[in-house]
């Protein structure tokens, strides 16, 4: 039903262009994502890729904030633990207390809503989770800049092409590119004469989550925030006299300020989730850290329920937050658990580890020694209605944690979806 559905609109959107699209499966003509064209040409059997899961297939009018939509109510802040739902969650951990956190809010259209957390306020290195406050800064910025027009914040998205400069390496991380005339698809990782647009970056950071794309923007919010109005026709050179001419400790306090104003304005505070070094040594060396990095259960957990009121921008901001966060490509650890596979799910990971000789223990990639972070947060929407979101971070040593958050997602999803709601709904 849902190919059925896909192809007839593929087929209406041919009629009015040649373009095919993807995001989440309509949207290329909207953000020009040349990713989002190639997926859709592999959904038609036009070129050879990994088709998507069912929940990877929802169009654009399909994803909505729930609460602005589902609920007479807004909440404006996490309910009390619920006694029973946390004995639930409590009954998954036996073991390893210290080294799990996680934050879980039931938000099931109809039902009471449910939270529940354990060991909220662990502070884990973030990795590329602390991502999502780049792109909070972001269309925070583009607020600023057109305070009462949505739609010239979009066409600067869509329109503004940016280079990479050295602040995007060194990733490993690769990102793919689609050449849409000779339909010819690749992936690489960025190099400093790349450029592309506002929104091609960001999908970079979110959907691969590319650190060299992370930098980029995390650079273009700060020139915002500087030249406000005369942003949209800043020049590549203006750009780097700036940088060039700016005191280090201004730059490091304005780097800091553009990523923490968003988060603070919603009552996250600094020790449950903040930004201080930007994600590439290109980047770190024009603009060194300061302050470190954390994030917590809670801390992420009060902005996932803030997007989905929309209250981190406005209405329509979360909404495209809410939409670049939706796992079209690939579905990696919490994501990849096939419980999920019919869900649609909303994702960002991120990781770190280390290693020490002299500390016990084997050490491997994802599987450090010395730290071993891993962290998941996924707003999940199954197709019974079912919908949670879920704030897991983990400090297992010497273990690939992926499998952990696997299970987990299965474990947690099973928690909110008896079995009898489960045979209903199928």
């Amino acid at each position: 039903m849902i190919l059925r559905k896909l192809t007839t609109l593929i087929l209406l959107l041919a009629g009015i262009s040649n373009f095919a699209s993807a995001y989440p499966i309509d949207g290329y003509l909207h953000t020009g994502i040349r990713r989002l064209w190639y997926q859709h040409e592999v959904v038609l059997g036009a070129m050879n890729g990994r088709m998507p899961v069912t929940g990877a297939m929802l169009i654009m009018d399909s994803i909505r904030l729930t609460f602005l939509d589902d609920r007479q109510e807004i909440m404006r802040s996490l309910p009390p633990v619920d006694e029973e739902f946390q004995t639930q969650l409590e009954e998954l951990f036996p073991s390893y207390r210290d080294r799990y956190s996680v934050s879980i809010l039931d938000i099931t259209p109809g039902k009471e809503v449910r939270y529940a957390e354990r060991e909220p306020m662990i502070g884990y290195q973030p990795g590329s989770v602390g991502k999502l406050a780049v792109l909070a800064a972001l269309f925070c910025e583009l607020e600023n800049i057109y305070v009462d027009c949505y739609d010239d914040r979009w066409m600067l998205m869509r329109t503004k092409v940016v280079p990479a400069g050295q602040w995007a390496v060194y990733d490993h991380h690769t990102v793919p590119f689609f050449d849409t005339e000779k339909r010819n698809f690749y992936k690489r990782q960025v190099a400093p004469t790349d450029e592309m647009t506002l929104y091609e970056w960001v999908d970079h950071m979110v959907s691969v989550s590319n650190n060299g794309a992370a930098s980029v923007l995390w650079r273009e919010v700060i020139l915002m925030r500087v030249f406000q109005q005369d942003y949209p026709e800043l020049t590549t050179e203006e750009a780097e006299e700036y940088f060039r001419k700016t005191d280090r400790r201004e730059l490091m306090d304005l780097a800091t300020d553009v990523v923490s104003c968003p988060l603070r304005a919603l009552g996250i505070t600094s020790d449950e989730w903040r930004l201080g070094q930007m994600f590439t040594r290109g980047a770190t060396g024009r603009i060194p850290g300061q302050g470190g990095s954390i994030g917590t259960t809670r801390g992420l957990m009060k902005f996932l329920l803030a997007l989905e009121n929309g209250r981190v921008i406005d209405h329509k901001s979360d909404l495209e937050m809410k939409r670049l966060m939706y796992a079209t490509d690939r579905r990696i650890r919490y994501a990849s658990s096939s419980v999920l596979d019919s869900a649609a799910v909303y994702f960002k990971s991120g990781s770190l580890y280390g290693c020490s000789p002299s500390l016990p223990g084997s050490c491997g990639e994802y599987a450090g020694n010395k730290m071993n972070y891993m962290n998941s947060v996924a707003i999940v929407e199954q197709p019974d209605g079912t919908k949670y979101i879920v704030v897991l971070m983990t400090n297992v040593l010497s273990k690939n944690s992926a499998w952990d958050h696997r299970r987990l997602a299965a474990e947690i999803d099973a928690m909110l979806r008896p079995e009898e709601e489960q045979e209903s709904a199928g």
